[in-house]
């Protein structure tokens, strides 16, 4: 999980750059192309078996929720600080959590009440409405957290049936299926820099999103995840040293409160092994 951090924060700095010439559109299509055929390979090893499932219809609405999710975040990392993008994208297993009690009717307790509010007063905090104009970035970052919250929560409904690979797979084929015609829209053709970038964009992408699942399937979620949350430390680091950004007082004090939130919220829902083991 650590070196999954690393690797999604290392991509983010590359979307960023790659949509410094390129619409996020456009990045994004590029990224779900290339992540597909990194998975040639896979398919030679397991044969059509991965490409077997009977929830075409969820794996479809997953690609939908994933790629507004997606989208959203490549807008979000152009037009706020990058300690802040990451502060509010914490605030994903907090939808989780509360989606799990609106859509699957989970039980919820005053434990459970406590650390959604806490969470999501901190990203109030970090957000600050009334207090300053609230920047489209961080809507965008919280429209993208609730959207891949809604993702995870459609990904607990395939995991009883697919394999990780299948659902993997399926969701770079949707995605790019989404973001093409929003590509055509703002198509340049891309430089042979533009296209390294993006290759190396896709593979660390991929990997980190494979490590991420296999910290997952070795160690449960209660263990792995408050190490996520150090993506925080690099995106300070990254922003600081390469774009320049100086977090506010208020990201930092935002970011504790949702990653202290989210994280004894994982603790408790890991023991019962719900959506969150997903995410």
């Amino acid at each position: 999980m650590l070196v999954a951090a690393i690797f999604m924060s290392a991509m983010a700095t590359l979307v960023r750059i790659a949509c410094e010439d390129m619409h996020p559109f456009q990045v994004a299509f590029l990224r779900n192309i290339i992540g597909v055929f990194l998975f040639v390979p896979i398919l030679l090893t397991t044969g059509t078996s991965s490409l077997k499932t009977k929830n075409m219809g969820l794996m479809f609405l997953r690609g939908i929720f994933n790629a507004i999710a997606m989208l959203t975040y490549f807008f979000a990392l152009t037009m706020i600080p990058f300690a802040e993008m990451f502060a509010l994208t914490f605030t994903v297993p907090l939808f989780v959590s509360l989606m799990a009690v609106l859509i699957f009717r989970e039980q919820t307790g005053p434990r459970r009440i406590g650390c959604l509010a806490i969470g999501f007063f901190g990203a109030m905090v970090v957000v600050r409405p009334g207090f300053e104009i609230v920047d489209l970035g961080a809507i965008y970052a919280l429209v993208s957290a609730l959207s891949w919250a809604m993702a995870v929560i459609v990904i607990k409904r395939l995991s009883r049936d697919d394999s990780p690979v299948t659902i993997t797979l399926y969701g770079l084929l949707f995605l790019t299926i989404v973001t093409f015609p929003l590509a055509l829209f703002v198509w340049e053709w891309p430089t042979l820099e533009q296209y390294i970038l993006l290759l190396i964009l896709s593979v660390v992408g991929t990997a980190g999103q494979l490590l991420f699942t296999q910290s997952l399937k070795l160690s449960d979620a209660s263990l792995v995840m408050p190490f996520d949350f150090t993506k925080l430390i690099w995106a300070s680091f990254i922003g600081f040293y390469i774009f320049s950004e100086i977090p506010t007082v208020w990201t930092i004090l935002g970011g504790v409160i949702i990653f202290s939130s989210a994280s004894y919220l994982t603790y408790r829902e890991g023991k019962k092994d719900t959506t969150l083991q997903t995410f």
